[in-house]
């Protein structure tokens, strides 16, 4: 029964992986750049669908998971983007640098992130998203703007909102919080030490912070239960069946955040893996959309 049973969670977690990947990816209305790498710029979606004629958008900020590795860029995540849009938010779908295309020796996997070059690009790209978006999306009110991100993308959308504590010596630390109504970060990466010995997404996390030599050193400065409290609305959505980033990792970042004096929403969602929460054919997606619908109204 025990491998029946694993076999079982194999093939329902399949069956989610092939319907997220069987969408289109969807074109943006204009992409604007940040910086001079050709990975440095953001694609902006206009509100359509359900939006109120006369009242501005909210703004969705997006950062696409794919654990930080070359061949998963921004493209994959645009079907959830045109679902947000459709539902009446302006979206910004942000790339950023990621890790070499090839694996590493010996290894079967592409390595994780770069750094600095993964966080420079985030930080670059948030500090300069505001007078993009006023040009790309003047139906969006810039003081609703909430930050959302999938697995890596999610570790990456809790870093972005936690700059103002990161250690003072941090070259991304910003003097105030972030101008943002709140974070619904998506089967998160959410504690790198649990992550790694979950060993989750091939050890991931470690390889981004550089490896084992570096893995102590820089995990002030990355992962986001060291960066709490944040004063900043924070939920996080789980699926219970998640196999690439299990419920523990969630769970331990909200426990981090008790600890600190702070309450974090933790949404489980039942019999619900890895990929439903950015499916648009996916129930999980309209309970992502509302989330995100109740931090930014």
């Amino acid at each position: 029964m025990p491998d029946d049973a694993a076999a079982a969670r194999a093939a329902a977690a399949a069956a989610e992986e092939e319907s997220v990947f069987s969408h289109p990816a969807v074109d943006p209305d204009s992409t604007a750049a940040y910086g001079e790498h050709p990975d440095q710029v953001i694609d902006f979606y206009a509100p359509h669908g359900e939006r109120v004629p006369g009242v501005p958008a909210p703004l969705v900020v997006v950062l696409h998971g794919g654990a930080w590795r070359a061949p998963y860029d921004r493209r994959h995540i645009t079907p959830f983007v045109d679902f947000l849009a459709r539902r009446g938010f302006a979206v910004a779908n942000v790339e950023y640098r990621r890790g070499a295309a090839l694996p590493t020796q010996g290894g079967t996997h592409p390595v994780a992130g770069r750094w600095p070059d993964t966080f420079d690009d985030v930080a670059a790209a948030m500090d300069a998203l505001p007078a993009l978006a006023r040009k790309a999306l003047p139906q969006a009110d810039p003081r609703r703007t909430v930050i959302t991100g999938h697995s890596a993308g999610g570790q990456l959308a809790l870093w972005a909102a936690a700059r103002h504590v990161l250690p003072k010596d941090a070259p991304w630390r910003t003097d105030a919080p972030a101008a943002l109504r709140g974070v619904v970060a998506l089967a998160p990466i959410a504690d790198f030490t649990v992550a790694e010995k979950l060993a989750v997404c091939a050890g991931a996390a470690g390889q981004l912070l550089g490896g084992e030599s570096k893995f102590a050193e820089r995990l002030p400065y990355a992962d986001p239960t060291l960066l709490l409290p944040t004063g900043i609305a924070t939920t996080l959505v789980q699926g219970r069946t998640d196999t690439e980033v299990p419920q523990a990792v969630a769970e331990s970042y909200a426990d981090a955040a008790a600890k600190s004096g702070e309450v974090v929403g933790l949404t489980l969602l039942e019999d619900v893996g890895h990929f439903p929460l950015i499916d648009p054919a996916a129930d999980a997606c309209a309970v992502v959309a509302e989330e995100i619908a109740q931090l930014a109204w």
